[in-house]
């Protein structure tokens, strides 16, 4: 079997230079002021609803989206900076992050005109949020064998069921949901049959449980849904295409910077605590951390051109995915290596943060063993 699996040879062209710099600018202003102060893994625990606003306000979401519905159909890249940017900073953006990553090209692609004007612009904006609704608790890593459904009842559906690791669910306005439309035994298989809806967080029959992790933060969530009514124009694409809705969204969800930058903050001060001049154990880890950090940054760049193409690099984001969280997780454990506690109290909250959110990095979007197996598949050994 000939492996599909393709990075295409690119460099980030200058262009994207002049949003670089206006994205940095304002971070920079943003941390001077005092608005927030720099932390890793913020993508998912920093949410903070007046920092989305400000980043909608300046233009910085809804950069490949079109302008009809409030976007500034800028290319991938230049999305690829701007979250580049807001990563390395430590921003608070879990607000907005799924919201601009995928629910946003969700809806583009295979949502209605109703849903498009009702939420696009709003999401733009930075003033509506979205969570994830895939997971669920009996499920493990075979998303195919949910067991949400949703009933077919005049002007809507009835959806009943539970998602589980719903970030900032008790937080957002809404979650696209997949659900069952029709049982596996009349669907002709478990991949079939799945349908995707808009859900209103809000409505009534939901209930939002939280999940703590150890660190006693908040923001994974299980999401309880009875008899909860959604409209007709609210099911996104096509009844009975949500698989396929599904993985084509993973690529979004697997492929970003994040996937490696979740504690690019403690990397930085690693390096400035260990000085201009490091022992040479200090350098050699240092310098191995950095050397893959560039080497997932190109086949990071190299996924966002492929999505600017219009392609949807499923495997290549599994592979960048599964690199980058083991990346991100082992920053950590170098840093507790090489600079003894209590020197520098800010180096020491930046550890500790990492280290209780790291058991995290290679579960959350996939496992990384799923992950292999989905690129060995590619690859032909499997």
């Amino acid at each position: 079997m000939a492996s599909r699996l393709s990075f295409p040879d690119a460099a980030l062209p200058s262009s994207t230079e002049e949003i670089r710099l206006r994205i940095r600018a304002f971070l920079e202003a943003e941390i001077a002021a005092g608005t927030y102060v720099p932390s890793c893994d913020t993508w998912l625990s920093g949410h903070d609803a007046d920092f989305s606003r400000k980043l909608g306000a300046n233009g910085f979401l809804g950069l490949t989206w079109p302008k009809q519905y409030g976007g500034h159909e800028r290319s991938a890249l230049d999305r690829f900076v701007v979250v580049e940017e807001l990563l390395a900073h430590g921003a608070p953006i879990a607000a907005h992050w799924i919201t601009d990553r995928q629910s946003g090209p969700g809806i583009l692609k295979h949502g209605n005109d109703a849903l498009k004007e009702e939420l696009i612009p709003q999401m733009a904006a930075g003033e509506i949020y979205f969570s994830i609704g895939m997971s669920e608790p009996d499920s493990g890593s075979d998303l195919a064998s949910i067991r949400s459904t949703a009933t077919k009842v005049d002007g809507g559906w009835l959806l009943n069921g539970t998602k589980v690791w719903t970030s900032q669910a008790h937080n957002n306005h809404y979650f696209i949901v997949l659900v069952r439309t029709q049982p596996i035994a009349e669907s002709g298989g478990k991949h079939n049959g799945m349908s995707q809806f808009v859900m209103d967080l809000r409505s009534s029959g939901v209930e939002v449980r939280p999940i703590r992790l150890l660190s006693g933060h908040h923001h994974f969530n299980e999401v309880v849904m009875t008899d909860v009514f959604v409209p007709d124009h609210m099911m996104l694409g096509v009844e009975g295409n949500g698989w396929n809705q599904v993985v084509g969204e993973l690529a979004f969800e697997r492929s970003g910077p994040e996937r490696y930058l979740s504690t690019y903050p403690l990397l930085a001060a690693l390096i400035d605590a260990v000085g201009p001049e490091p022992s040479a154990e200090a350098a050699a880890e240092i310098g191995l951390l950095v050397a893959r950090l560039a080497g997932l940054r190109r086949l990071c760049v190299s996924v966002a051109i492929s999505l600017d193409a219009g392609r949807l690099p499923v495997t290549e984001a599994a592979l960048v995915k599964d690199l980058g969280t083991r990346l991100e997780g082992e920053i950590p454990e170098v840093a507790r290596r090489l600079v003894a506690p209590g020197r520098i109290e800010r180096f020491d909250q930046l550890v500790a943060d990492s280290v209780l959110s790291a058991p995290g990095f290679t579960l959350r979007g996939g496992t990384n063993e799923i992950l292999r197996g989905i690129v060995a598949r590619e690859l032909g050994v499997r």
